[in-house]
């Protein structure tokens, strides 16, 4: 009997357990289901473009940047760059570089089709190096020269060799053009592209295919483009994007003001604050590939106190930068350290910053054995230091010129300002005939930093080494980087040369521009690193959504 009531006692308890684990199961709440937004495809975008329109065409666009905006979308290219200036593949799939560095191999996609479902092949690609190679004026000077050297092979129709005459490391830039479809314009030149009806109505491999014109009085308005189902990267997600021109930035600004485009291309620094003020407004920025810098013309007979690198740092040293760039550029401006841009793969990040410090420049000068006037100027060979500067003739040039002149003076350094028209600024520099010139060097669509062309010894005589410094290590690592195709070995060599170039200082390089792009926050995904081009805004558009659903 006893056995029994200990059986009960034991059920009892076993009861109550499980009694009170089901009613504590009951208390705990569950677990929340997070419902996440995916993206659908849907909606349109309509974007404000500055200028007016030419003709859609990669071959034709590359002196009005609508078009080159319009025609990112419409075109592939065989690569692109990501955000630190390094080669992406595009229709490339893959390539490889001989031990030598003169040969290249290219593999393309198998699944890339032009909008009327033609392949893509390597005779679209040989067909359109054609164009690049054939000497006309509308194909830019450094591109013909460039594929004038570069003997083509398509293997294939999916495996292309280029063979260089010599190891040249920044060739894979050479292969961000757009390509054109061989089986619709294979038998024409670039003469006979100019006026074709496929500049009207192109057919390209790019997200986006052309729809239709917009016209007003016989004015091309505006751009329709519609999403490409079978694009090899993926259907894009916005449906439509539509493109309306405007004159100026203001006219543009004033056309989102009014709900008609979503998106604005550019933004003037004046414009800035309207646009900040826009509740629903995103603002985009990133450092321009054009670098604001004062050349030094170092073999000047006539400025022969350039050819001293302590006096070439006082006038650094003496240069308020940031005040260029606050009440010049209204804050819209980077900082410069040297001839490689800040973000690319091959800036080296350890220089020591240039820093406004005017006694510091004084200092310089005095430790020069310069003797000081009473009127506060130095003295050199007898003379009061008196330095001409040579600037484009236009309002912000010389407002920029301005500024130096006064900070030159503060740190007792005479300077003549001599406003010229850029193509007279550029001759000045061609000839080596000034002592110091402001000027903007543009880097846009070279993404590899090789910086030979401006500051190389064999540049000096007949190239763009307009400085004319001569420094045979610094030439060496230039000349080393551009043969050898390893990244990391140029990764070094272009460090020794920043180092050396922050030694020595051949000239002074000022600032980077900011570009601001600005875009309703009802589209998303937008991905804007640094850009090398403006239409690099575009390089992650299929993935661009409006509309979500829920998964």
């Amino acid at each position: 009997m006893q056995k029994f009531r200990w059986q009960l006692l034991i059920v009892f308890i076993t009861a109550l357990v499980v009694g009170l684990v089901l009613f504590f199961q009951q208390q705990t709440p569950q677990e929340e289901v997070i419902e996440t937004p995916n993206p659908i495809s849907g909606g349109s975008y309509t974007e404000a473009l500055v200028g007016s329109f030419v003709r859609l065409n990669p071959m034709l666009d590359h002196f009005n940047q609508p078009d080159r905006d319009i025609d990112r979308l419409l075109f592939s290219s065989l690569i692109r760059f990501d955000s630190m200036g390094l080669p992406v593949g595009d229709l490339a799939q893959s390539w490889n570089v001989s031990a030598d560095g003169a040969l290249y191999s290219v593999n393309l996609r198998t699944d890339a089709v032009w909008h009327d479902g033609t392949p893509v092949t390597t005779k679209d690609v040989v067909y359109t190096i054609s164009l690049l190679q054939s000497q006309n004026p509308l194909i830019p000077a450094n591109l013909q020269e460039l594929w004038s050297t570069v003997n083509v092979n398509a293997v294939s129709d999916s495996l292309l060799e280029f063979s260089l005459p010599a190891a040249f490391a920044p060739f894979m830039d050479y292969l961000s053009f757009q390509i054109l479809p061989a089986h619709l314009l294979g038998n024409l030149g670039i003469a006979e592209l100019v006026d074709h009806p496929f500049n009207l109505a192109p057919i390209g491999s790019g997200p986006f295919r052309f729809d239709s014109l917009e016209t007003e009085n016989g004015v091309i308005t505006g751009v329709n483009l519609v999403s490409f189902e079978y694009y090899f990267k993926s259907k894009p997600f916005i449906d439509e994007i539509h493109f309306r021109y405007y004159a100026d930035e203001t006219s543009a600004l004033n056309a989102y003001l009014e709900g008609a485009v979503d998106g604005l291309s550019q933004i003037r620094n004046d414009d800035m604050q309207t646009v900040l003020n826009q509740t629903g407004l995103n603002l985009y920025s990133s450092r321009q590939a054009k670098l604001s810098i004062v050349f030094l013309n170092l073999r000047n007979a006539n400025a022969s106190i350039l050819q001293s690198a302590d006096f070439r740092k006082a006038l650094m040293a003496g240069i308020n930068r940031q005040a260029m760039i606050d009440e010049v550029l209204m804050g819209q401006g980077v900082l410069a350290q040297g001839p490689i841009m800040p973000g690319n793969w091959a800036y080296y990040d350890q220089q020591t910053p240039y820093r406004y410090d005017p006694d510091g420049a004084r200092q310089l000068l005095a430790g020069m054995g310069l003797t000081l006037a009473e009127s506060g100027r130095f003295i050199s060979d007898g003379a009061l230091i008196e330095l001409t500067l040579l600037v484009p003739d236009d309002a912000k040039h010389l407002a920029m010129a301005e500024i130096l002149r006064q900070n030159w003076e503060r740190i007792g350094i005479g300077t003549t300002i001599t406003a010229l028209p850029y193509n007279q600024v550029i001759a000045s520099l061609q000839n080596r005939d000034y002592q110091m010139a402001m000027v903007d060097i543009d880097l846009s669509d070279t993404p590899d930093p090789d910086p030979y062309q401006f500051w190389a010894e064999s540049q000096v005589e007949n190239g763009q080494n307009y400085a004319q410094w001569s420094n045979t290590t610094a030439s060496s690592y230039l000349e080393q980087a551009r043969q050898t195709p390893n990244i990391e070995m140029r990764k070094r060599l272009y460090r020794n040369f920043q180092v050396l170039f922050e030694e020595d200082l051949p000239s002074l390089p000022l600032f980077y521009p900011i570009y601001n792009y600005a875009v309703k926050d009802s589209i998303n995904d937008l991905s804007f690193g640094p850009v090398y081009d403006p239409a690099d805004r575009f390089n992650n558009v299929h993935e661009w959504y409006i509309l979500t659903g829920v998964e």
